[in-house]
C-alpha cells in the first residue's frame, strides 16, 4: 500500500502478512479521496477510521493533514502495527483497539468524516446497525458524513440517510448524510 498524497506522498507501506485485512485499493482510495477533496479542507478535519486494519484510509487523511484521526480495530496485531506506523511517520492518529460496536454505542465525539470498511462479508444487517448507531448518537459533525466501503455484492441504497454510491471494481463507497430540513 501506498500513500497518495500530503506530507508522505508516495511513501509505500509494507504491513505484515499475518494481519487478518483486505486492505483498499491504491485506485478505489485516490477515487474516494479525489471525491473528498471537492468537498473538505482535510486540514481541518477529524476522522473516525471504523475496522482501520492496516490503518491504509487514517494514513491517508493524516498525510493530508486531518488535525484528529481515531483508528478503531479489534485485532491487536493490526492495532499494534497502526500505532507504530503512525508514531513513525509522526502522525496524529489515536489508536483504540476495541469491537467497533461497542465503541460506537460509548462514542461521544462527533467528528467530520467517518468511514467504515468492515469484512465484506458483514451482513447487511451490520451495516445498518452502523448507520443507526452513527446518526442515534451524533457522531457526525453539520456537514458530515459517514462512508461505507463494501463488496459490489451489497446494496446499501435503502439504507437511512443513503446518499450516493461509487463504484471502484469489487469495491463499493456508499455515503451517507444526515437529512436536513428545507427552508420555505
Amino acid at each position: 500500500m501506498r500513500i497518495i498524497s500530503g506530507t508522505h506522498k508516495g511513501k509505500r507501506l509494507v504491513a505484515p502478512k499475518n494481519l487478518p485485512v483486505r486492505p483498499t485499493t491504491d485506485m478505489a482510495k485516490e477515487s474516494l479521496f479525489n471525491i473528498l477533496n471537492n468537498h473538505y479542507f482535510f486540514e481541518d478535519l477529524s476522522v473516525l477510521d471504523l475496522f482501520s486494519g492496516t490503518g491504509n484510509l487514517a494514513y491517508e487523511f493524516a498525510s493530508r493533514g486531518a488535525v484528529q484521526v481515531t483508528a478503531v480495530d479489534i485485532n491487536a496485531h493490526c492495532v499494534r502495527y497502526i500505532d507504530r506506523t503512525a508514531q513513525q511517520l509522526d502522525f496524529p492518529i489515536t489508536v483504540i483497539k476495541s469491537d467497533v460496536f461497542k465503541y460506537l454505542e460509548r462514542a461521544r465525539i462527533a467528528t467530520d468524516i467517518i468511514i467504515a470498511d468492515p469484512p465484506y462479508d458483514l451482513p447487511k444487517s451490520e451495516f445498518e446497525k452502523i448507520v443507526t448507531m452513527v446518526y442515534e448518537n451524533d457522531l457526525l459533525k453539520e456537514n458530515g458524513v459517514l462512508i461505507l466501503e463494501h463488496s459490489k455484492h451489497t446494496d446499501l441504497t435503502d439504507l437511512a440517510h443513503f446518499s450516493d454510491a461509487r463504484k471502484y471494481g469489487g469495491s463499493v463507497f456508499s455515503f451517507f448524510y444526515a437529512e436536513t430540513e428545507e427552508e420555505d
